[in-house]
């Protein structure tokens, strides 16, 4: 990507005043962009707007006007300048001194002497520039924001596009953001990327311009969304700024290598574990040729490899990837990094069911942990589930306790993490049928969590779990409004197609169905089946159960020839499994014949009336139907 200064040249005329503006490279800090020659900067924090680069300091402080030769340049102060000569002189020395300005006071002091002798229009430009500065350093953001607002007043008008209006709008998006006012951040920089586009579509602007600019917006948008929940809806925007990227960048660059890296990660934290590989493999593959096997960037693209194969449920492979990464860490004296690395090796031994093998593991790592920290916590959950697994129920409880105490004095400075732990803590006693206990310690974690927006997602996640528990306890109106909420949470967050949002229709359809509630049970059987056919397939279990609760919630209405037809469906497609189901086949074939013969009897009953030619005794009828509990509306939700 080629160095652009010839935008301050086009910012010029949106103002009177010729402050210089900053250049594409001095809105490497907007975009997170490195320079682009060489590839070798750090790379930038997830807050992405907080990281001022000595680059853009320069430029900020010591760039002059362009196209502005002021009167200091051409002569020395003298005694016989006319007053219009001595104020165009002061007004360039004030303008030499906001220029010159090295800190963010300095600047501050410069600006405030400017307005005795700038009108409002004229300091714009200078507004933005202080917003950057104070939102580069996010000390006083309610000032940042204060001087963004300013320059929005000056250069939002007659609704035309311009460069300098999508940078305050999308410095308003960032302040707002920092500030946790994400609707408002959402809004500014949406009309940021309306405004963006326009000027692409109408080449007002070039590409090399506007595409760092892009970026920011995108990547902002990608923050701002997943702090609301719109966690599926973000990745398509950190999607677009790689795209940005590998657009501006060469093809091998480190940077691009960290890019993929972030994309991997947010699909993981969706849980969409193919869909991260890809981009996963391809930031190793760049790490790797541009700094070598033994690197902690590979290091980190191993661990995070090896998490994604756990999801896929491809362990070995997932353990190889863990054991690279630690020998890297390791020579590294990543010692931090090494453990949690440590922990992650555990866990995938007790998925590949090596249970001594992960307790001598968490053995030799437990006394490297000071006594009260979150790792040695999780060092005892994970040795209470090899424990578990091993079913010595006793003394996985024990390391349940050992955790939860520590976990108990860290819930003010680490809520998210001790919400987590109490969640894996809570599955292990739900394997032991400790059930009032695994949901004491969810009820705990969703409490935690509420409170945080960023965390909706998980508050869905944690519902869905107690739902489910409270459903199998057969406590089913406690289940109904966790289920419910947890559903709302859940497409808000993962989109209405994700296979998450499909297992609680499923169990929320069960809900229904035990509180006679047939026809919302179908509904949202009807959900739970289009969303497990396309993310799993039809033949999948769980979406064969899911088709076959469709069928029960039919049957239920009363309307058992649709009963009948999606109970085909379900034998057809454990046939489809072959011999290893046959239990399966013979238990749907038999609840097909039970469908058949409640059909035909409903059919007897259906000519009976027909033939009887009398209202009153119509009326009589329909009285004894209701005292067997068998109308249309109020069948049992155990007629099947």
């Amino acid at each position: 990507m080629r160095r652009v200064s010839s935008i301050l040249g086009k910012l010029q005329h949106h103002s009177k005043i010729s402050f210089s503006f900053p250049s594409v490279d001095s809105i490497s800090h907007i975009s997170s962009l490195p320079n682009p020659t060489p590839c070798t900067q750090n790379h930038p924090s997830k807050s992405h707007l907080k990281n001022f680069s000595k680059a853009d300091a320069l430029l900020l402080s010591n760039t002059k006007s362009q196209g502005f030769t002021t009167l200091s340049d051409q002569t020395p102060m003298a005694p016989h300048m006319s007053s219009r000569q001595r104020k165009i002189k002061e007004r360039s020395q004030l303008e030499e001194a906001f220029e010159s300005a090295e800190t963010t006071d300095d600047m501050l002091k410069a600006f405030k002497d400017m307005e005795d002798s700038f009108d409002e229009i004229e300091l714009g430009l200078a507004c933005l520039k202080l917003g950057l500065k104070l939102d580069q350093e996010g000390e006083d953001l309610e000032k940042a924001l204060s001087f963004a607002t300013r320059a929005l007043k000056v250069l939002d008008k007659d609704d035309k596009p311009s460069l300098p209006l999508a940078m305050t709008l999308q410095l308003l998006g960032s302040v707002c953001y920092s500030l946790r006012r994400f609707n408002d951040s959402l809004g500014y920089l949406n009309r940021s990327n309306r405004i963006l586009h326009r000027l692409e579509e109408q080449r007002s602007c070039s590409a090399d311009d506007v595409r760092p600019i892009l970026h920011a917006v995108q990547f902002e948008l990608f923050n701002t969304k997943t702090a609301i929940g719109r966690r599926e809806e973000a990745i398509g925007n950190l999607r677009k700024a790689l795209e940005l990227k590998e657009m501006m960048l060469d093809e091998d660059c480190r940077e691009l290598g960290k890019a993929n890296r972030e994309v991997a990660e947010a699909y993981v934290a969706v849980l969409s574990f193919r869909e991260a590989l890809p981009f996963c493999l391809k930031a190793l593959d760049i790490h790797k040729t541009q700094l070598g096997h033994n690197s902690v960037e590979v290091a980190h693209d191993r661990r995070l490899l090896g998490v994604i194969y756990t999801g896929l449920e491809e362990h070995e492979k997932a353990l190889e990837q863990n054991q690279l990464s630690q020998r890297v860490l390791k020579s590294w004296g990543c010692n931090s990094e090494l453990l949690r690395a440590e922990i992650d090796a555990a866990n995938m031994q007790i998925a590949l069911g090596r249970y001594d093998e992960a307790i001598n593991t968490l053995k030799g790592i437990v006394q490297q942990t000071p006594k009260d920290s979150e790792d040695r916590a999780m060092i005892f959950v994970s040795m209470a589930k090899a424990l578990c697994n091993q079913e010595n129920f006793a003394d996985s409880k024990r390391c349940l306790v050992i955790a939860s105490g520590i976990l108990d004095k860290k819930e003010a400075t680490s809520p998210i993490a001790v919400a987590e732990a109490f969640m894996e803590i809570s599955m292990q006693y739900e394997t032991m049928n400790e059930f009032e206990t695994a949901i004491s310690l969810l009820k705990r974690a969703h409490a935690m969590l509420e409170k945080i927006a960023e965390e909706q997602h998980s508050v869905g996640s944690v519902s869905a779990r107690i739902g489910w528990l409270l459903l199998l306890t057969g406590k089913v109106e406690q289940a109904l409004p966790y289920l419910e909420d947890a559903a709302e949470r859940l497409k808000e967050s993962f989109g209405s197609k994700h296979y998450g949002v499909g297992y609680v229709y499923n169990n929320l359809g069960a809900a229904y169905l035990e509180l006679d509630r047939p026809q919302s049970a179908a509904q949202v059987f009807a959900f739970a089946k289009d969303i497990m056919d396309v993310s799993l397939g039809p033949h999948h279990a769980d979406s064969i159960e899911a088709c076959q609760n469709l069928s029960k919630a039919y049957a239920a209405m009363g309307s058992y020839q649709l009963a009948i037809n999606f109970q085909e469906k379900v034998i057809e497609a454990w046939e489809g499994h072959g011999p290893s189901v046959e239990d399966e086949v013979k238990e749907a074939q038999r609840l097909l014949e039970q469908l058949n013969k409640r059909a035909l009897g409903a059919s007897s009953n259906e000519s009976l009336m027909k033939a009887l030619p009398l209202p009153h005794t119509i009326n009589a009828v329909s009285g004894a139907n209701s005292k067997t509990g068998l109308s249309v509306n109020q069948a049992p939700s155990s007629a099947l």
